[in-house]
């Protein structure tokens, strides 16, 4: 008996060999009918033998493409059309769906296999791609994803690519950016003032070459330029922390191998994992202790980014050559965007000593992601290359909204239909070129998804980027606060929709009372939330100087909680810093440029440099960091903590008095106990008081929701989160992390368009 269906599938669908897949389907079971893309689904139309039919069926839903991820298949039996055979039809570009678009994916298998097979006519090519793997996001500028929308239709196929092109069961069916030696682009190296030296694999070599003698050199990838260096010389990478102007900031890695990244550090199978995924980010790895490499990598830390190669012309740059390893980093000065236009070029050699550049045309900018395994889940450090622009799905109503995120780890969001789209991680908006590469980026993103925008989401901080660049775009502009949307961004990552407890840890956030906010504990949900507790405010003197000078915010805090004995214990610990001291007293008595902060970074920052451990932050973070990694340090156990307070304050919320744990402290250091100890029972004391605090507020509030949503930048912390969740579970909560995006700033966006959405469909909430 024969049997018709109209199969729709939805998700990331294009670009992945889908079509090509369902053609081989049609001739493994005989069937006959059409497959189309469409703007954000394939359209199947299937008819044959009623078993066959659902035998294809089922091996389409359990055996996709690799790098495809369907979301939804929707079967209909239709009337018999008598079809006489199975073809793949042109796409159709009119329609409301939600438009996936594949991001970038690692070289596959068979194409490296191809790309070190002398007979192959792709030998050596630096371009090779298929259906499975190669630029996707980054060449696109318009859907749908067919070749002429791509920067790849500058070049013309040869005869031999169109066949392959064309041929329904080759492994390069509408491989989109499919090329080779004769039609595709080519690689050449140009010395410092320009001119071209050579092309292809001599360009390669030569390369080679210029590493191995302590040359920099500006390599252009898939998303933009990264510096290279030989990881193995002190003297260049130094050189190259001078020119990116990152004195202490980790660099990356790109080893050879597995087997050459274990050298170095301590690998786990999940990490094996994340390494040789398609995304091939770069893994946040625990180094080994014998020192293989020199320590400028990453300064006063145990741990090393390491990635594998993911491109054709990485794997030429280490096949045969020698080289194990390359700092691999972006192509910037610190704080600036990633450089990816041709036009660029000039700002790029004055950073590098020779330049391997490439003709294809990067549409899309896109930097490296980063991920750390905290032993359960993988932790987003920054959401980038091979992950973006995957959607999420959503139950709120977010579509035609937008979401700018913050100021620092910035990514923005963008609602279509029942979807968020993510940015790719941008950075800091701090000055002109970083706004405007948001602005670019941004405006590329509403004309891809058709987004209108009558409604903006944007921090409350009254002078972050975001506001003024939503001041622009002439749409309704809703002010979240930064924690909330912390919170909301954690629920929604685990698809949470009722009101639950938050820990929100983090660095700063402006507050509803003025105040700077960062060690928060609320309840609430995307319609609204109530503050329950939080760490007592100290003042931060000079501001955002004081969070650049981690011994600021110690002094500050020594001299509010103990006006006498801490001068003379800021004296003993910061003794260079005398006339400075003076200065900070005359600050917080007469309130000059003292904002009161309550924040965990802070307070870590502060710990920190009375520990000596880093008194100056180069980069964010780089105290509280630098703190949290001597954790690792061989453990002494123990369950001592430190002494802390709760109280009650004024409005009715619980207040957190950390006060006699940095009284114990500073007498542990004075006394000169060893520092790792301190530091182990300082993290001990932080996981005590926000478990205590959460078991206080629910014995003051019984009806509260005992789920807990654990938010904020010091959730990278991968003690934190694991000693908190599990002493909560302990106490009978039901804990949830984050799964999709970053715990920090970068997963903002998420948190701000969910609360909009709320704001603007006015759902009704009892708290």
């Amino acid at each position: 008996m024969r049997k018709a269906l109209k199969i729709i599938v939805t998700g990331r669908i294009q670009g992945v060999g889908f079509r090509p897949f369902v053609y081989s389907l049609s001739i493994k079971y005989d069937l006959t009918g059409t497959v189309q893309n469409n703007v954000g689904c394939v359209i199947i139309i299937v008819e044959g033998n009623e078993k066959k039919v659902s035998d294809m069926v089922n091996e389409l839903e359990l055996s996709p493409p690799p790098l495809s991820k369907i979301n939804e298949i929707r079967i209909n039996q239709i009337p018999l059309n008598g079809y006489l055979e199975f073809s793949i039809i042109s796409s159709e570009i009119s329609s409301d769906a939600v438009p996936w678009m594949s991001p970038d994916a690692a070289i596959c298998k068979h194409c490296l296999e191809e790309l070190m097979d002398p007979h192959n006519r792709r030998f050596q090519y630096p371009f090779i791609n298929c259906t499975q793997c190669g630029p996707r996001y980054t060449i696109i500028d318009s859907l749908p994803y067919d070749r002429p929308n791509t920067t790849m239709r500058e070049f013309e196929m040869c005869h031999l690519c169109r066949k392959e092109y064309e041929n329904p069961l080759n492994r390069r069916h509408h491989a989109q950016p499919i090329c080779c030696p004769v039609c595709g682009p080519t690689v050449t190296l140009h010395n410092e003032r320009g001119e071209s030296l050579t092309e292809q694999q001599r360009a390669v070599n030569h390369t080679v070459d210029l590493l191995k003698q302590g040359k920099i050199i500006g390599i252009k990838g898939i998303g933009g330029y990264h510096l290279a260096c030989d990881a193995y010389q002190e003297r260049v990478i130094d050189q190259l922390r001078l020119t990116k102007k990152r004195p202490q900031r980790p660099l990356a890695i790109m080893a050879k191998s597995v087997d050459v990244a274990r050298k170095f550090c301590n690998i786990s199978t999940k990490e094996v994992e994340m390494l040789t995924s398609p995304e091939m980010p770069i893994v946040v790895l625990k180094k080994k202790r014998d020192g293989l490499l020199p320590q400028n990598l990453s300064p006063g830390l145990s741990t090393l980014g390491i990635m594998l190669p993911y491109t054709p012309l990485h794997h030429l740059l280490f096949e045969n050559s020698g080289l194990e390893c390359m700092v691999m980093t972006s192509a910037n000065s610190s704080g600036l965007p990633i450089h990816y236009k041709d036009e660029s070029l000039p700002n790029i050699q004055e950073m590098c000593d020779f330049l391997l550049t490439h003709n294809r045309n990067i549409h899309f900018p896109i930097d490296d992601s980063v991920v750390q395994c905290n032993g359960e889940n993988t932790l987003y450090l920054r959401r980038a290359r091979g992950f973006v622009p995957d959607p999420l799905e959503t139950n709120a109503k977010v579509d035609q909204l937008i979401a700018l995120g913050g100021n620092q780890k910035n990514t923005f969001a963008v609602g279509k239909k029942n979807y968020i789209v993510m940015s790719p991680h941008i950075g800091d908006l701090e000055n002109e070129e970083m706004i405007h590469s948001f602005e670019e980026q941004l405006h590329h993103f509403k004309e891809w998804l058709g987004v209108e925008e009558p409604y903006i989401a944007v921090d409350k901080h009254p002078f972050y980027a975001s506001n003024s660049i939503a001041e622009k775009l002439k749409s309704k502009v809703i002010p979240i606060q930064h924690h909330h949307a912390h919170h909301v961004s954690c629920m929604e990552d685990n698809g949470l929709e009722e009101p639950c407890l938050g820990i929100i840890l983090d660095g700063t956030g402006y507050g509803e009372d003025g105040h700077i906010w960062g060690f928060e504990f609320l309840y609430g949900n995307g319609h609204s939330f109530e503050r329950l507790a939080h760490l007592q405010y100290t003042p931060l003197p000079g501001g955002e100087k004081a969070v650049k000078e981690p011994w600021r915010n110690a002094v500050g805090m020594l001299l509010y909680y103990w006006p006498i004995q801490g001068k003379e214990w800021s004296t003993k610990l910061f003794p260079e810093k005398l006339n400075e001291i003076h200065i900070i007293e005359s600050m917080i008595n007469n309130h000059i440029n003292t904002p009161m902060a309550g924040t965990c970074g802070r307070l870590f920052d502060a710990i920190s440099a009375i520990l000596g451990v880093c008194l100056t932050s180069t980069y964010e973070g780089e105290a509280a960091i630098k703190l949290s990694d001597a954790l690792d340090e061989p453990q002494i156990e123990s369950d001592e903590s430190y002494s802390f307070h709760l109280e009650t304050n004024s409005k009715n919320q619980t207040q957190l008095d950390l006060s006699p744990m940095i009284y114990q402290i500073i007498q542990d250091k004075l006394n000169n106990h060893p520092n790792t100890k301190i530091i182990q029972t300082f993290h001990r004391t932080i996981v005590s008081c926000c478990v205590q605090t959460v078991q206080k507020l629910v014995e003051n509030r019984p009806e509260l929701n005992k789920s807990v949503v654990l938010s904020g930048g010091s959730f990278q912390n991968i003690y934190l989160v694991r000693e908190i969740k599990r002493r909560l579970q302990i106490e009978g909560f039901n804990v949830y992390t984050h799964k999709n995006v970053p715990c920090h700033d970068g997963g903002l966006s998420i948190g701000q368009i969910i609360i909009a959405s709320h704001a603007v469909n006015k759902v009704p909430m009892d708290i």
